[in-house]
């Protein structure tokens, strides 16, 4: 393995990740766990929005959502995907590449149950990525939804995690005049030992 140190030291990616995002919250103002995530639709258009990160596991990256949005249709698709994990506040990004398979087992009803009341109602008022009348119509679907499910709604068959296992994760710090520095893990497949490469800025 490459020679690393400092904030790069360690023998395990996901520790290592796990402790960048650590120290991100500590200084990033708004959303540290916030993710770019990109996918591909069945054209091969890209496609990429915002999402948040709830959970590094031993071998995975977990984020949740509705399965019938626009990202889940793409994801469950193409069964790969990406993202980028940015930090102003540090000067540093994390990129992940990897296979996705769905999460839709208890992980999920125990998150799902840890969230407030009123985002367990949205998730079941939202027809998320379809189209929308008016925010008044969103607002009367909530309301229609209160009152049917209470205050402990389960969590919609419709929404879930994905759970993406990398192929591919990269550290990268900010540089004195742009030399940065930038190192790559990759492994064949999950489950193979990883080769850690020290990559040009």
């Amino acid at each position: 393995m490459t020679e690393r140190d400092g904030i790069f030291a360690g023998s395990d990616p996901f520790e290592i990740a796990a402790r960048w995002l650590g120290e991100a919250e500590q200084n990033e103002p708004n959303d540290p766990n916030a993710i770019a995530l990109a996918t591909v639709d069945k054209d091969g258009m890209p496609n990429a929005r915002m999402v948040l990160l709830k959970d590094i596991e031993p071998e995975a990256f977990v984020f949740y959502t509705n399965y019938e949005s626009a990202k889940a249709a793409e994801l469950d698709q193409a069964e790969k995907a990406a993202f980028v994990m940015h930090w102003k506040s540090l000067r540093r990004q994390i990129r992940v590449r990897g296979i996705v398979s769905r999460e839709s087992g208890p992980k999920a009803d125990e998150y799902y149950a840890s969230r407030s009341l009123k985002s367990r109602l949205g998730a079941w008022a939202s027809k998320q990525s379809q189209p929308l009348s008016s925010r008044t119509a969103l607002m009367a679907e909530v309301a229609k939804v209160t009152a049917k499910l209470g205050a402990n709604p389960p969590r919609p068959p419709f929404w879930g995690g994905y759970r993406l296992v990398p192929t591919e994760i990269e550290f990268w710090a900010d540089g004195a005049f742009r030399l940065h520095d930038r190192f790559r893990w990759r492994r064949a497949d999950p489950g193979s030992a990883w080769d850690v490469q020290r990559l040009n800025p």
